[in-house]
């Protein structure tokens, strides 16, 4: 079994334990995700601690998007509840990379790949080499932004 998955086991009890009430349903909410990913496909099988932490990333990447639209519908109170389980789900994420830090990767694929000045022809090509070194710690958004920043498309 994936260690991601059994801390988050052994955390959901000791939420219970103690009454954690917000901890204890945004970890249920996550176990049920990582479940559902489980048995989709033609055979089940267990995840990976690689294919956990997508799962969580992506839920957390759902409830950021959820705290967005519901400040702009003015749901002040719903919008803090979905961004306090995006901050119990970022403590089982990596360390996401700052602006700088992409920027500083950007920079560095542009220069080896030679597709300075290209514009948005060569995003494909930055973006598929950056990817694999970003993975899991920055958000392809703000990636892809900053690949057109500097490919001057």
């Amino acid at each position: 079994m994936a260690e991601l998955k059994e801390r988050l086991r052994a955390d959901l009890t000791t939420s219970i334990k103690g009454r954690q009430q917000l901890r204890s349903s945004t970890l249920r909410m996550v176990l049920a995700a990582i479940t559902n990913a489980e048995v989709a496909g033609k055979q089940a099988r267990e995840l990976s601690d690689d294919e956990v932490q997508a799962v969580i990333a992506s839920e957390a990447k759902k409830r950021r998007e959820s705290a967005e639209a519901f400040t702009g519908g003015g749901r002040h109170e719903l919008a803090e509840k979905e961004t306090a389980e995006a901050a119990i789900l970022a403590d089982y994420l990596p360390e996401q990379m700052s602006a700088d830090e992409i920027a500083a990767v950007v920079a560095e694929v542009v220069a080896q790949t030679g597709t300075a000045g290209e514009g948005n022809r060569a995003m494909g090509t930055v973006m598929g080499a950056v990817q694999p070194r970003v993975k899991g710690r920055a958000d392809g958004a703000a990636v892809a932004a900053e690949v057109r920043r500097q490919l001057g498309g």
